[in-house]
């Protein structure tokens, strides 16, 4: 991972990454009938759970395709039986007066 996150680098396009602690140091919280609930971690159930989180920049689909490929090809081969997906999606930038 460190040699993938090196180039990345290099390349610029590695803007940030991060993990993130287990569930049980978090809590949710959740607004439904206009009240605000939360409950504290851990959270077992968790189907879809975030482990980290990285921030790229690419100047096309076809690129941030390429590097996020990159990302998980490296799991398959270094972690034959992880499963997982990873989520991407542009981030909406907005300048403020």
């Amino acid at each position: 991972m460190g040699k993938l996150i090196e180039r990345f680098n290099k390349e610029g396009a590695l803007v940030d990454t991060g993990g993130l602690a287990p569930s049980r140091e978090g809590f949710r919280m959740r607004l439904a009938n206009g009240k605000l609930t939360t409950v504290d971690g851990p959270f077992i159930e968790s189907k879809e759970l975030i482990g980290g989180w990285a921030i790229l920049k690419a100047d096309s689909k076809a690129e941030i395709l390429r590097l996020t490929t990159e990302f998980m090809d490296l799991h398959r081969k270094h972690w034959p039986e992880f499963e997982g997906e990873c989520e991407v999606r542009p981030i909406e930038f907005t300048m403020k007066p």
